[in-house]
């Protein structure tokens, strides 16, 4: 139940934050919280990570659907395994919680709305759902490197 209770989370936060970009940041484009440094930028992202593939929509959708029906089974099969590494099934699952979030916009509106924008150092602006897939595979990948007790 937690597990799913985390990936339902992490879609309403997607969601409810993508609405308010929606909402608040289309009709004005950006919004410095810190000048020069970190803004609230409206951003329609047809690509992937750093807006590669860009218009290959429909693609990024069945290859995103395909991800995360892969690690759905991979966390059952991990929650048989590791039942007790809590964190480390909870990393996997924050991947699956913020793939779906990216895969609704892609599904709904044929690109991922984005909006936090490091300005300062010229980074991908990205999404709340970006956040759960990259601190998710930082877990995991954290326990594969230094939990040997992991079984995969």
């Amino acid at each position: 139940m937690l597990y799913i209770s985390i990936i339902i989370l992490s879609i309403i936060l997607d969601r409810i934050t993508k609405a308010l970009a929606v909402k608040h940041l289309m009709p004005i484009d950006t919004f410095p919280l810190w000048k020069d440094v970190f803004h609230l930028t409206y951003c329609e992202n047809t690509g992937a990570a750093f807006s590669m593939f860009s218009d290959s929509t429909a693609a990024l959708t069945v290859f995103s659907i395909i991800i995360a029906l892969f690690l759905c089974m991979f966390l059952i099969k991990q929650i048989k395994k590791n039942h007790k590494k809590i964190l480390y099934l909870s990393g996997i699952t924050m991947m699956i919680g913020g793939a779906l979030g990216n895969i609704i916009d892609r599904i709904l509106y044929g690109y991922v709305v984005d909006f936090f924008d490091f300005t300062l150092i010229n980074f991908a602006i990205f999404n709340v759902a970006d956040c759960f897939i990259c601190v998710g595979a930082a877990i995991f990948c954290l326990y594969l490197v230094f939990d040997k007790e992991i079984q995969l």
